[in-house]
C-alpha cells in the first residue's frame, strides 16, 4: 500500500499495535524526517517528462541525488502520475501540481513518501506549459533528461517535431531579439566588456614579453613557470623578469585601456549572443545541407508558418 520496505513497515506496525491508518501515517511522517535530514543535499540526477493532450502541453522535472534512483521504474511512474495529473488539470504553475491529489495524497507528500523510501532527497522542479493548437513535444533520445514543446501556428507536425530537436540541440534562450530578458542582455554586455578588457591587456602583456625574447605560453601562470623552470624551458633569470614584465605591463595596459573600442568589441559580442541564442536567428541544424537560419528555413517551408512558443528544461550540465 505505501511502497515503504518490508522492515520500515513491520516497526511502523508493531508501534501503531496493529492500527493500518496509523502505521501509515507513521511511515508518512518518518518520510518528512528523512526529507528534511536530506535537505542541504544536491539534486543533480532525476526524470523530466513532457506531455501533450486536449490543447495543453506540460513538462515537468522530478528531480533526485543519485542516477540509480532517477532510472528507476517506481520513480519514473511517480513522475508521470504527476505530470497526468497536471495535464488533466491544466496546472499553470508547480504550487498547483504540488497541491494536486495523487493517490489519495498530495503530489508534494508523494515525493516526500517516495523520498523516505529511497533515503534520497527529491524535489519538483522545471515545471513549464504551453497552451493551444500545433503543440509538438520531443524527449531527447528518450532518455527523459532533456525535453522541449514547440508551437506553431498551423499544423505541421513534421516541421514542429524537426524544431523541437533544434530547441533540444542549440539551447535558444528566446525566440528572438526582441523577447529576451533585458537583464540577460545586460548582463551579457557587462560579461563582455570584462572579457574584451583582459584581451586587451593580455595582448599587452605578450607583446612586452616577446620583446624581450620570453615565450608567453611559458609563462601564462605562475605553476606554468615554476614548472617549465624545472623542465629548463625557461631559466630562474627569465622566470624573474617575465613576472615583472606581467606586473609592470599589466598595469600599463589596463591604464591605456580605450573603452570607446571596449564597449564596441562588448556590443559585437552581445550581437553574436543574441544570434546564437534567439531561436529564429539560429543556423537550422535538421535541413537538408543548405546553412540558412530557422526563420529562413520556415518561410522555405511555408511563408505563413510561424513559431508561436517554446518551451526548453534539461538535467544535463551544459
Amino acid at each position: 500500500m505505501t511502497v515503504a520496505g518490508l522492515a520500515e513497515v513491520k516497526k511502523a506496525l508493531t508501534e501503531a499495535e496493529g492500527d493500518n491508518d496509523r502505521a501509515k501515517e507513521l511511515l508518512r511522517e518518518r518520510g518528512l524526517a528523512i526529507a528534511a535530514k536530506r535537505s542541504d543535499r544536491e539534486t543533480s540526477n532525476g526524470c523530466v517528462l513532457v506531455k501533450n493532450e486536449g490543447g495543453f502541453a506540460a513538462m515537468i522535472a522530478l528531480k533526485c541525488e543519485t542516477d540509480f534512483v532517477a532510472n528507476g521504474a517506481d520513480f519514473i511512474a511517480l513522475t508521470k502520475s504527476i505530470l497526468d495529473a497536471a495535464v488533466a488539470a491544466k496546472c499553470k504553475t508547480l504550487d498547483e501540481v504540488k497541491e494536486l491529489t495523487i493517490a489519495g495524497q498530495t503530489a508534494q507528500e508523494a515525493v516526500t513518501q517516495r523520498s523516505g523510501i529511497t533515503g534520497e532527497k527529491m524535489e519538483l522542479d522545471g515545471y513549464l506549459f504551453l497552451e493551444g493548437e500545433n503543440i509538438e513535444i520531443y524527449d531527447h533520445m528518450g532518455k527523459h533528461m532533456l525535453c522541449t514543446m514547440v508551437q506553431l501556428n498551423k499544423d505541421e507536425k513534421e516541421i514542429g517535431h524537426k524544431l523541437a530537436m533544434q530547441v533540444a540541440a542549440m539551447k535558444p534562450v528566446a525566440l528572438d531579439a526582441a523577447s529576451i530578458d533585458p537583464k540577460i542582455l545586460d548582463e551579457e554586455y557587462k560579461t563582455a566588456v570584462e572579457k574584451s578588457k583582459l584581451e586587451q591587456v593580455q595582448k599587452f602583456v605578450d607583446m612586452k614579453l616577446k620583446k624581450a625574447g620570453i615565450n608567453p605560453a611559458h609563462v601564462d601562470s605562475e605553476d606554468h613557470i615554476e614548472s617549465n623552470t624545472a623542465k629548463g624551458w625557461i631559466t630562474k633569470e627569465q622566470a624573474d623578469e617575465a613576472r615583472k614584465i606581467i606586473a609592470e605591463a599589466k598595469a600599463e595596459g589596463e591604464a591605456q585601456l580605450k573603452m570607446p573600442m571596449i564597449e564596441g568589441i562588448a556590443r559585437g559580442r552581445v550581437e553574436k549572443f543574441k544570434k546564437e541564442s534567439c531561436l529564429v536567428d539560429q543556423e537550422f541544424q535538421f535541413g537538408d545541407g543548405d546553412k540558412m537560419t530557422v526563420s529562413a528555413w520556415l518561410k522555405q517551408q511555408d511563408k505563413e508558418l510561424n513559431i508561436v512558443a517554446f518551451r526548453r528544461f534539461t538535467l544535463v550540465a551544459e
